[in-house]
């Protein structure tokens, strides 16, 4: 069993940044792939973005693109969401999971631990 925590969220004004961190305990986290998903009010959760057991070949929504970066820290059972030109549609409640396939994907049902969430807002 792998127990997921984020924080990092916060309120912040369109063009600004946040760092989500969530922090893992339980199972070898470096064996997990990672993935952060969000779910806005009324709309499906969706993939975002995520990183497999070894740090490389990373993967994105298309909507977060080149605004967005996926990293983990091994050592530090730890895996963040670095946001930058944050827009009013990236507010949501952000997730964490993890996937003991390893490796990096956008499927939902490959993720079999999550975190509780943590809320991003961002004003215009």
């Amino acid at each position: 069993q792998v127990q997921l925590k984020e924080s990092g969220g916060g309120l912040v004004q369109a063009g600004g940044s946040l760092r989500l961190s969530c922090a893992a305990s339980g199972r070898i986290f470096s064996n997990y792939g990672m993935g952060w998903f969000r779910q806005a009010p009324g709309k499906e959760r969706e993939f975002v973005a995520a990183i497999p057991w070894s740090g490389g070949s990373t993967y994105y929504s298309d909507f977060v693109k080149g605004r967005f970066t996926i990293s983990r820290d091994n050592a530090e059972n730890t895996v963040y969401l670095q946001m930058n030109s944050l827009k009013p549609e990236d507010t949501a409640v952000y997730y964490c999971a993890a996937s003991p396939y390893g490796g990096s994907t956008r499927l939902r049902s490959q993720y079999l631990h999550w975190g509780q969430g943590t809320q991003v807002t961002v004003s215009s």
